[in-house]
């Protein structure tokens, strides 16, 4: 298998942060991890890394899709803060997997890879087959609708 030990617990992460549950996001791994066994085990092991993302986002999809879904709404945005550091801390793992896995496909993709900090640019375009303005347009528009989201629910105190 081309996945490394050190890359599971980022498949687990990543699965969380897409579904916000982590009963959801535990079947979604462990069916990826056993799936690439089973192909590994007819000598047909997944090609690179990527494939294991690639079918987790497309599990988590799945689990996901008969949940309630978000009502598509233009979301307030803020400028990004000197403060979000200090406000994202206060946050726990849930709070963060439950925003993102609400947003709209593929921003939640894409802000489920940029938040697991594991991929650079050229990847993350690759798996979600995007143009680099397109991906810089979502995560832009997402950091800032996070952004807005931290103002309004996690109290801060102005840096000087």
């Amino acid at each position: 298998m081309v996945v490394s030990n050190r890359n599971l617990p980022q498949l687990y992460r990543f699965c969380f942060l897409m579904t916000g549950d982590g009963a959801k996001a535990q079947e979604a791994f462990q069916s990826t991890v056993r799936e690439a066994a089973l192909r590994s085990a007819r000598g047909e092991a997944p090609a690179d890394r990527l494939w294991f993302f690639r079918d987790a986002r497309w599990r988590c999809l799945r689990a996901t899709e008969l949940d309630l879904q978000a009502e598509a709404t233009e979301m307030e945005e803020h400028e990004i803060s000197p403060n979000a550091p200090a406000q994202i801390e206060q946050l726990d793992a849930e709070h963060l997997a439950i925003w993102i896995s609400a947003a709209p496909e593929p921003q939640r993709t894409a802000l489920s890879l940029y938040y697991i900090d594991e991929f650079p640019p050229k990847e993350i375009l690759a798996l979600l087959e995007l143009k680099p303005p397109e991906l810089a347009h979502l995560i832009r528009s997402a950091r800032r609708q996070f952004q807005a989201w931290l103002d309004a629910t996690t109290p801060h105190e102005e840096v000087t």
